[in-house]
């Protein structure tokens, strides 16, 4: 019933995430409504956002930025103004002490992976992640939300 839940969580706050500003979401959506992703795909997708916030952990802001989508790069211009942009505005997912996958989803072509974020004094948030194919096959990072929980960590 939790998993349900938080899937039925995940999903109204990506139909929220449709309607974000240019700011937050980049580029054409990289799937058909129809489309299902294989679990390649979705180990794939998992990977790259993996591979983003190690990197902002580490404050390498040329490996974050290599891991979003050509419309990212193009808004933000540099490295460093992504990485102070993330620091800025996306503070939680630096400071997360735990991060834990949802189950992903294809929502009116976007293709959307959710995490749950643990702070440290125990808030609990969920980040979505827009992702993106590239014409070469690879995921990038489209876009992000975090939305507030009401759910508090033990």
């Amino acid at each position: 019933m939790r998993a349900a839940l938080t899937r039925s969580l995940a999903i109204a706050l990506a139909a929220m995430l449709l309607g974000s500003p240019p700011h937050v979401m980049a580029g054409a959506p990289p799937e058909s409504a129809e489309s299902a992703l294989r679990a390649a795909e979705w180990q794939a997708i998992k990977g790259v956002i993996g591979e983003q916030l190690a990197a902002l952990k580490a404050g390498d802001g040329a490996k974050a930025f290599a891991q979003a989508a050509p419309g990212i790069r193009q808004q933000f211009g540099t490295a460093e103004n992504f990485l102070a942009m993330v620091r800025a505005a996306y503070g939680a997912l630096i400071a997360a002490r735990y991060t834990e996958f949802l189950e992903g989803a294809v929502i009116a072509g976007n293709v959307v992976q959710p995490m749950r974020l643990v702070a440290p004094d125990n808030k609990v948030q969920v980040a979505l992640y827009t992702m993106q194919k590239q014409p070469d096959g690879r995921w990038k990072i489209a876009g992000c939300v975090l939305a507030p929980s009401t759910v508090q960590a033990a």
